[in-house]
């Protein structure tokens, strides 16, 4: 599985998107979970309609994939995942996307596309990459672990889906509102001796 990571948006590598693309059928899952806690309907409405447009803007067709249509349909989304070749994950809160990922049952199914090394890629920023690490501690210093959209039933995920092996930290030195806080996580990560990259917002990682 191929994995194209950003601090925010799209990024400055956009032609390198479409190269790891170039032989697929050019279909987008979009995921927005992370933005589950909003009740400003019209911005994130806004943001979706902003995200969605970059993408198409590249050539891709893209389909909103809502997790919380699929909690506790695991066969079902991942029927769903295998028509499409790229799944993008927009920012957020992290916690709130790994329980939408838990209650869906996505992160076994993308723990087992990566084991296999299915030909896809998984693309995303923000928290879209923060749950990529083996750990979320540290970026409770930056998003709220406490925010439980799907019920207080639901305990907060500290673990992440460990597709890398260290903590990916975006908005480093970035004019952005969370650059502060991610100082302050890289602090905590340091601490705690917890791997961590930080990544500027325009730049990538980028595993083909």
């Amino acid at each position: 599985m191929k994995l194209y990571l950003l601090s925010s948006k799209i990024g400055d590598h956009a032609n390198k998107l479409k190269e790891m693309t170039a032989s697929g059928n050019k279909k987008v899952a979009f995921i927005n979970n992370a933005l589950d806690f909003s009740t400003d309907w019209h911005s994130r409405s806004k943001s979706d309609e902003t995200d969605i447009h970059e993408l198409e803007s590249l050539g891709f067709n893209v389909d909103i994939l809502d997790l919380r249509q699929y909690f506790n349909k695991q066969n079902d989304l991942e029927a769903t995942l295998g028509h499409y070749d790229v799944i993008w994950v927009k920012g957020g809160n992290t916690f709130v996307l790994a329980q939408a990922m838990k209650l869906s049952g996505f992160d076994e199914i993308i723990k087992d596309y990566h084991r296999t090394q299915r030909d896809m890629v998984y693309g995303g920023y923000s928290a879209g990459i923060c749950i990529l690490g083996p750990t979320l501690k540290g970026i409770h210093l930056v998003d709220d672990p406490n925010q439980k959209p799907y019920g207080e039933q639901h305990p907060a995920v500290w673990e992440g889906l460990n597709l890398v092996d260290y903590v990916i930290a975006p908005h480093y030195k970035s004019d952005h509102p969370e650059t502060e806080d991610m100082d302050n996580a890289i602090e905590y990560m340091i601490a705690n001796r917890i791997p961590y990259k930080p990544l500027r917002d325009g730049e990538a990682i980028i595993i083909s």
